[in-house]
């Protein structure tokens, strides 16, 4: 059912295809991205080789995405401060071209999943088995009542808890008053 993976660098253009082969293909737009073969290869193509395609297209657009958070990121908020309109349509047209490729990698991205889908019909879980919990009820769990010996320690260690913070409170009081007393001969100093 599954042809083995393709090799890499038989052409210039697109691994696993001659050169010949490349050029007769027509690529849908979708999936018209460096690397990727066309549609017509698509079966000829192990999942395996596909689920690779996808985490490159993955990894891609988390880079995307981290790109127009950097570009988001380092332009100013307009508080009346004027900007060049050059900048302004520099950055907007960056903006613009990551989205539009963000559009075509997550078009490629569902393409792939569903060839995958296809590819792979015995294998496939359902959404719902995902998740965890779903449609199982939890068993209780038994919790047993702790000893006197472990209540006792308890009641001993927040007993010495509350006693440091009432030190520490203490001393917190301690060392404003003494930066006051400073500060104040400080400026009665000037």
């Amino acid at each position: 059912m599954s042809a083995p993976l393709p090799q890499k660098g038989l052409g210039p253009g697109m691994p696993g295809m001659p050169p010949q082969q490349q050029q007769q293909t027509h690529m849908p737009p979708g999936l018209a991205q460096p690397g990727m073969p066309p549609q017509s290869a698509l079966r000829e193509i192990s999942p395996v080789y596909l689920c690779r395609i996808g985490q490159e297209t993955v990894q891609d657009i988390v880079t995307r995405t981290m790109e127009i958070f950097q570009i988001t990121r380092a332009t100013q908020l307009p508080n009346g401060v004027t900007q060049s309109q050059a900048a302004y349509q520099d950055r907007f047209g960056k903006l613009q071209e990551h989205l539009r490729q963000l559009t075509l990698l997550f078009r490629k991205l569902r393409l792939l999943y569903e060839r995958c889908v296809e590819m792979t019909p015995d294998i496939q879980e359902s959404p719902a088995e995902l998740v965890p919990y779903v449609g199982e009820e939890t068993t209780p769990v038994r919790v047993e009542p702790c000893s006197p010996a472990v209540i006792q320690e308890r009641q001993e260690v927040l007993e010495k808890v509350r006693q440091k913070n009432q030190e520490m409170k203490v001393l917190m009081d301690q060392m404003r008053n003494l930066l006051w007393d400073v500060n104040a001969m400080l400026t009665m100093r000037k």
